[in-house]
């Protein structure tokens, strides 16, 4: 017997009173705004690649093992996509595979994942975890890790004397494509979630026990982030250019550490109607604004940021997440 297709279901919960109609206009809103706002599509045909490198299990006296067997590995991975007549991904890989990169994790098979070290975790007494958004991969992974080392840079700007920092740029999932139904909904946030856990748990054994973490999530690495939230051993958590993320509010998170959340002036996601559609078969738009009074988290300025400028140089937002990352929090400026 087929299943009866039910009317879709607006979970609106500070708002809903709204007229059936309005609450169906926001939904279809939400779909075409969040799938139309960017124009890049991820690659659908991929370079063959090695499986991942066998490791031996992550501690402070292994990293360096890590390191060289993830740099080989990324470069066989750039040899196959030439070889393959992908000249792109080749030198993706190839940069990946450079003497001086520090990567903690590499698969290229796919769209790829890396989980890339700037500074030295070992010594390190705060870190920052990045979280990216939609269209991330090995493709465009030099646009990502172009935000992790603005953010080093700040962090090495700012760090008082006798405090060390690291950053770890975490391209540790499949990212939804931004033209496409799948940044609509948490699935891929879901997958991605036990990979954030495990990540924040590994660095756990790496870093000295003093160490703060500080996850910083950006546009649909908020979701990842609100699914991986709950019990996480970090001590901060930041979300800019968020849709939302699946809960009603940061006590919703279950989480201890300290939840924030920025927009810029000028991104495009302010104006993504913030509900959450239950279709039947899934649930689309991810519920209350994180930058809303509802919510509840600790709101900070972001000047005006557009959705891809929350690292740039200079901008307030950087400094901010920079303040966030060393637990200066009294220096943090709010909105």
């Amino acid at each position: 017997m087929g299943h009866t297709p039910q009317p879709p279901t607006v979970i609106e919960p500070h708002d809903g009173h709204r007229h059936p109609r309005t609450r169906a206009l926001l939904a279809l809103l939400l779909t075409l705004l969040t799938v139309t706002a960017l124009t890049a599509a991820a690659h659908a045909d991929h370079a063959p690649a090695p499986p991942p490198a066998k490791l031996p299990a992550l501690a402070p006296a292994t990293l360096r093992t890590a390191y060289a067997a993830n740099r080989a590995d990324a470069a066989e991975a750039a040899r196959r996509a030439a070889a393959h007549g992908d000249p792109h991904r080749a030198a993706a890989d190839r940069a990946l595979a450079g003497p001086s990169r520090t990567l903690l994790a590499f698969d290229g098979r796919g769209a790829g994942r890396v989980t890339e070290v700037l500074g030295d975790l070992t010594h390190a007494d705060r870190v920052a975890v990045l979280v990216p958004g939609s269209d991330t991969s090995l493709d465009t992974y030099a646009r990502f890790r172009h935000t992790a080392t603005a953010l080093s840079a700040e962090l090495r700007r700012r760090t008082p004397p006798g405090t060390r920092t690291a950053v770890v740029a975490w391209l540790g999932y499949e990212t939804p494509a931004t033209i496409g139904t799948t940044v609509t909904t948490a699935a891929r946030a879901d997958q991605a979630a036990p990979g954030l856990r495990t990540l924040v748990r590994r660095l756990r054994t790496l870093v000295p026990a003093r160490a703060r973490l500080a996850l910083l999530c950006h546009s649909y690495g908020s979701v990842v982030c609100g699914r991986a939230a709950p019990g996480l051993d970090v001590d901060d958590i930041a979300l800019v250019g968020s849709p939302g993320t699946g809960a009603d509010s940061a006590a919703a998170l279950h989480t201890r550490a300290r939840v924030w959340a920025a927009r810029g002036g000028e991104d495009w996601v302010a104006h993504v109607p913030h509900v959450r559609v239950g279709l039947g078969f899934t649930t689309v738009g991810f519920g209350t604004d994180p930058v809303s009074r509802a919510f509840g988290a600790r709101v900070f300025d972001a000047g005006a940021a557009g959705h891809s400028g929350y690292f740039t140089p200079g901008s307030v937002s950087l400094a901010n997440l920079a303040r966030i990352t060393l637990g200066a929090t009294t220096e943090v400026t709010h909105a």
